[in-house]
């Protein structure tokens, strides 16, 4: 069973006290302060690296904080991705520099994915005002809805600008903090998937790549050919796989032990409809398109459209309940992105071998690939499957499956042509693995490539 984040983190300072005791008791028993001395870069070398176990352990385990922080993060899946302008990453062991990116980026920013949203709502409001059952606050949100019905049924599911702006913007921070791998230019593939808010965030991000550095060649490719590296359970996928799906994590036996209360659903229709007597569609399911309504509204830049029938606060009240039913969505099909880690996987092996000559692998396709290969991989503690529903938060948190989420694994080369690390960012955040190092966030290749293979491996029976 996963540790607890304070079992953990107590376990780390015991083994701390552990060190010290036994320096204490190993210089007397020498009676030469010397060999303490003598000691001391390695003993700090241990010290530092249980203090980066444990910062990195703070960092995945402050979900509530970031909530709090920015109580956006609420929206989840729906959270539109963040350029953080402060993140300060870890140099490079010395000798090691990047050479090669491989990358797996959702779309941006898009209109709501499903017609029946938008079409529920107009039905739902129109007979609601027909039958005077709005509250004042219902009616202005009537009011300001129809005023943009035709715009939102039009970009149902299409990339909107802040789409756009999102991969560019990620594009930039990619070429400005790994310059040596594009400062000479280079060939780059892009894939995507075959819809075309996923082809259009692909071009975005390559436009920007290519206006940093007009030196770099990229191919761009939205095709049957490649769905297997991008999105591999596209009906589509000329090629057919059997990976085992639907698996349930562990916590659902024990759902019960959750008392989190969403209290939000139950005065949402309070403050719409003075009653819901003879309004279409049941209670739950119309509160359902008023949150989705809601969380959808700055990736489509219609905010306030809602007044105050919805606030960020109680989005955040409600966020750890959600989030277990978004664990439980992405922990399913993990093994189905079998086929993306395979193809990071064979294409890193290429370039690493001198058989390819990238510098860069780039994918574009959706949450439904992107959250469950999060999973797949560990990234963040996400594979640990805690049977206590209350610590999922700790290894998962659905903000990080946001609009344009993306993984970044960089590729850094030492002296000797084998000598390669690996590192993860997950949305521009250096990320753990649960490949084994003592150097984090920096992993040796030959780890990576054994670990991942044989997860590989693992979900292939």
């Amino acid at each position: 069973m996963p540790l607890p984040a304070a079992k953990i983190e107590d376990m780390c300072q015991k083994l701390m006290s552990s060190i010290f005791f036994y320096l204490l008791k190993t210089s007397k028993i020498c009676g030469n302060i010397n060999h303490l001395y003598k000691m001391k870069r390695s003993i700090l070398s241990v010290a530092f690296a249980l203090l980066t176990i444990i910062s990195a352990w703070g960092q995945r385990t402050s979900a509530l904080q970031q909530l709090k922080a920015d109580p956006r993060r609420a929206y989840g899946t729906d959270y539109p991705y963040k350029q953080t302008a402060d993140v300060k990453l870890t140099k490079a062991p010395s000798g090691y520099k990047p050479f090669y990116i491989s990358h797996y980026a959702r779309h941006g920013s898009r209109y709501y994915w499903s017609s029946s949203l938008y079409k529920e709502l107009d039905t739902l409001l129109t007979v609601a005002h027909q039958k005077q059952l709005l509250t004042p606050a219902g009616e202005e949100f009537r009011q300001k809805f129809m005023a943009a019905k035709d715009e939102l049924q039009t970009g149902v599911s299409e990339l909107t600008d802040l789409g756009w702006q999102q991969h560019q913007g990620i594009a930039r921070t990619m070429y400005n903090n790994f310059p040596e791998v594009f400062e000479k230019g280079g060939n780059v593939l892009a894939i995507s998937s075959l819809v075309g808010r996923c082809v259009i965030s692909m071009s975005a991000f390559c436009q920007e790549l290519v206006q940093c550095n007009p030196k770099i060649e990229i191919r761009e490719q939205s095709s049957r050919f490649t769905l297997d590296g991008v999105v591999p359970t596209d009906g589509q996928n000329p090629v057919k796989h059997n990976y085992p799906k639907d698996l349930k994590p562990r916590y659902e036996k024990n759902r019960d032990m959750f008392k989190g209360e969403d209290k939000l659903r139950k005065n949402l229709l309070s403050r719409v409809f003075t009653s819901t007597e003879g309004l279409p569609g049941r209670k739950h399911h119309i509160a359902s398109n008023l949150i989705n309504l809601y969380t959808s509204l700055p990736s489509i830049n219609h905010e306030g459209m809602m007044g105050n029938i919805i606030t960020d606060d109680e989005m955040a009240d409600r966020w750890e309940g959600d989030n277990l039913g978004v664990y439980s969505w992405v922990f399913g099909p993990q093994y189905q992105m079998i086929p993306i880690l395979k193809d990071i996987l064979k294409k890193a092996s290429a370039v690493i071998d001198g058989t390819s000559d990238r510098v860069a692998d780039l994918r574009f396709g959706h949450d439904t690939c992107i959250g469950p290969l999060t999973v797949l991989m560990g990234i963040n503690g996400a594979d640990l499957d805690p049977e206590d529903p209350n610590e999922v938060k700790n290894c998962y948190q659905s903000w990080e499956t946001c609009k344009a989420s993306n993984i970044q694994l960089i590729f850094y080369r030492g002296k000797k042509a084998d000598d390669i690390l690996v590192k993860c960012l997950m949305n521009g955040e250096e990320a753990t693995l649960p490949v084994p190092t003592t150097n984090y966030p920096y992993y040796k290749w030959s780890d990576f490539l054994k670990f991942y293979t044989d997860r590989c491996d693992k979900g292939s029976l």
